[in-house]
């Protein structure tokens, strides 16, 4: 029988292992100051070594919160609860973010909230987490703290608890919908699917959905802030987008005839269709609109922080080995590759609203895995190549040799 110690042993050795093999590869190119270009089997290797040493060192720095189920954010804090279903899949088990309603009132009426949430869903497998919103506003899941305290919440699942990171879901009831509407969108990469329940979006928008499959659910009876004609609304612009874009935009929507603002768990049929579906990390388009609250890196796009401009908009797409992009660009661009988006062995062509900006081959690096990494713990969308673009009317970048 394996001990926890054997196991120990066994997960130090591999990393050891697989330290030994980048060493030996990458060794001489570091020593001559050189960044090697990698094969694509490489970068895999790359990918694994690299990972496996952020995963350890990331576990030793956040096992004390999730312990205590607690992460600290300035005055503030994020707790949770959670309850795991169903057997684990050899991939992990999946991650339900459960977001409870209230908000704009006391304290005590919010904790009331949080418990009822708690029960409220039962996914057929997956560690189902619900967290008390760290303040007691009516915006209480789309303050510009929600988003970084979520990216953390999901890293320390998948490097404390395994989860996979391609199965990840957000969900949430009333206030707890209001969050889910401006969420989804403005972290759609993170997500696998998400299911609005009687929520209001405000001003959220609709196109950074269009690879996040996105359930909506409300009573037809709902009048109050008028969420029964908005939410109808939103599931007509939603079957329009699907129209002109069959690839995307995948959602489902129910309008229960009768129903008040509780819909007596009717919305639970969410789950399964949620369940039913993956993330995908390297989508060939992308649609990436920045909300009042800003990031700085959606799927394989990154701008640099102080280029993330609310409002700003910028649609992507890869076919036959060339990047369109449909707008100047008012800051640097980088674009994250991988050969999970097209093949890094074959040069590409980078086209800006009609106009040619590269053309070449751009070489995969173990510097670009481990930045990436170092950006976000999540294994499946880490680069192995970039491309830095220069803003609009400033120098292109130079081809690199191939």
């Amino acid at each position: 029988m394996q001990t926890p110690a054997d196991a120990g042993w066994r997960q130090r050795s591999t990393g050891w292992l697989a330290w030994r093999w980048l060493w030996l590869t990458l060794g001489l190119a570091a020593a001559s100051g050189a960044e090697t270009a990698l094969s694509r089997q490489q970068a895999e290797q790359s990918l694994a070594a690299l990972w496996a040493e952020r995963r350890e060192v990331l576990r030793a720095e956040r096992a004390a919160e999730m312990q205590a189920r607690q992460i600290p954010w300035r005055d503030l804090s994020l707790r949770w609860e959670e309850r795991v279903f169903g057997d684990e899949p050899a991939a992990g088990h999946s991650l339900w973010i459960s977001l409870h309603g209230g908000g704009g009132t006391t304290a005590e009426v919010n904790d009331s909230q949080w418990r009822n949430q708690v029960g409220l869903y039962q996914p057929a497998e997956g560690i189902y987490v619900a967290p008390r919103a760290p303040t007691n506003t009516w915006d209480l899941w789309h303050q510009p703290h929600i988003d970084p305290l979520f990216d953390r919440l999901i890293e320390d699942y998948i490097v404390l608890r395994g989860v996979d990171p391609d199965r990840v879901f957000v969900l949430g009831y009333s206030a707890g919908g209001d969050g889910v509407w401006q969420l989804a969108p403005r972290m759609a990469d993170r997500w696998a699917a998400a299911a609005m329940m009687a929520g209001h979006p405000n001003d959220a928008s609709l196109l950074p959905l269009r690879a996040v499959p996105f359930a909506l659910f409300v009573g037809a009876d709902d009048a109050a802030y008028d969420r029964n004609r908005i939410v109808s609304a939103r599931a007509v612009e939603l079957d329009a987008l699907r129209v002109a874009d069959r690839d995307g935009y995948e959602h489902f929507a129910r309008v229960y005839p009768g129903m008040p603002h509780w819909m007596d768990r009717r919305d639970a049929e969410a789950l399964p269709w949620m369940a039913a579906h993956t993330r995908n990390p390297w989508p060939r388009r992308v649609v990436w609109v920045q909300d009042d609250v800003t990031h700085p890196r959606f799927y394989w796009l990154a701008v640099p922080p102080e280029g993330a401009r609310a409002g700003t908009c910028l649609s992507a797409e890869v076919r036959d080995q060339v990047i369109r992009l449909d707008r100047e660009l008012g800051t640097a661009l980088t674009l994250r590759l991988s050969d999970a988006l097209l093949d890094l062995d074959q040069p590409l062509r980078v086209l800006v609203a009609g106009r040619e900006v590269f053309s070449g081959r751009v070489t995969r690096s173990a510097e670009a895995i481990r930045e990436s990494l170092r950006e976000r713990a999540d294994p499946r969308s880490a680069a192995t190549a970039v491309l830095v673009l220069a803003p609009s009317g400033a120098q292109p970048p130079a081809a690199p040799a191939p």
